[in-house]
């Protein structure tokens, strides 16, 4: 078990670092990786099974007892993020399948490792954990309605297909990991330490098989794909925060706003773009890059607060150095 903990917790910490390696490799290894495109919405379904397991009554309990920033955090994800992204279509004026990548990534819900950040930074985890996990279940719904709105001019969206290909990957798997967590507690006790190196691996398996795949639309395009992806994940983490300073929320509640809203799970995104766009490989590109920069710009991010004390911890130091002056 220390040995599981061990390799599970140096892949937590070196999420950025893994994917980056993974997809040079991928990169310039193509025909190594390309066999993994088969199996980009299992590697996913394995991600959402692991959160299935881990997930609590406890995780939702939150969203009735705090619903404010509950509340606040799932609309910003779902308003915000879309609109930063068809924004930024327009002001780049991407190319059509760009454009509709992008947008795609916008729409998706919050990243699992958005509670990583979370926990790194110092911010609320349990109410991460809300937040993600509410996003995720509306996202049957909320992802193929928004892109059906802002990109269905640039390429033909179907909504009703995209809605059941978000239930296959994602809430099926979620709720086959809460059934088994119910019948086989002690089990999954055991054995949920693996999960963070499970699904290290599982991400970096889609970003290889999106990498290697798109090699020459990489090498074209990559410059002007990177510039869009990276303007939409700090801009969305720049909004978040700077919302939840508006709302009056408190210190690790905002730091927790702002990787909710600004790291999305584009690896749905990678999955759907295969899936439904599959004769415009474009389309795709934008979330294989986001689920590396989303993790990099999370963790410099997370590095930075992590340094730096919250407010409420300030005001405690400062009672204890009090109580030492009266003794």
């Amino acid at each position: 078990m220390k040995a599981i903990n061990f390799i599970s917790n140096f892949a937590n910490k070196n999420f950025a670092l893994i994917t980056i390696i993974i997809a040079i490799i991928a990169f310039n290894l193509p025909n190594q990786f390309s066999w993994l495109n088969s199996y980009i919405s299992i590697l996913l379904g394995i991600v959402m099974f692991g959160m299935g397991l881990t997930l609590k009554p406890v995780d939702f309990k939150i969203a009735l007892t705090k619903p404010k920033p509950v509340i606040a955090g799932v609309v910003l994800q779902y308003t915000v993020m879309p609109l930063i992204a068809f924004t930024i279509a327009k002001l780049l004026d991407l190319p059509p399948e760009l454009a509709a990548g992008i947008i795609l990534v916008g729409c998706v819900p919050g990243g699992t490792a958005s509670n990583v950040m979370v926990y790194l930074a110092k911010g609320n985890v349990p109410l991460s954990v809300a937040m993600t996990s509410i996003s995720t279940m509306l996202a049957p719904i909320m992802t193929p309605a928004i892109l059906y709105l802002l990109a269905g001019h640039w390429m033909p969206v179907n909504p009703f297909q995209m809605f059941w290909s978000i239930i296959q990957v994602i809430i099926i798997p979620i709720i086959l990991g809460i059934i088994i967590q119910n019948f086989f507690p002690v089990a999954v006790e055991k054995s949920v330490q693996a999960l963070p190196f499970i699904s290290v691996v599982a991400v970096s398996g889609v970003v290889a098989a999106v990498v290697s795949g798109n090699t020459e639309n990489i090498a074209s395009a990559g410059i002007l794909v990177f510039i869009t992806v990276i303007l939409h994940n700090i801009s969305g983490l720049f909004l978040g925060y700077i919302i939840a300073t508006l709302l009056r929320l408190d210190a690790d509640t905002r730091r927790t706003i702002s990787f909710e809203v600004g790291i999305q799970n584009a690896g749905l995104g990678v999955s759907l773009a295969n899936t439904h766009f599959p004769t415009m490989p474009l389309t795709a590109l934008p979330g294989a890059v986001a689920v590396v920069t989303h993790v990099i710009n999370g963790s410099i991010l997370a590095t930075f607060w992590s340094r730096k004390p919250l407010k409420q911890d300030k005001l405690q130091a400062k009672e204890v150095v009090e109580m030492k002056k009266t003794v």
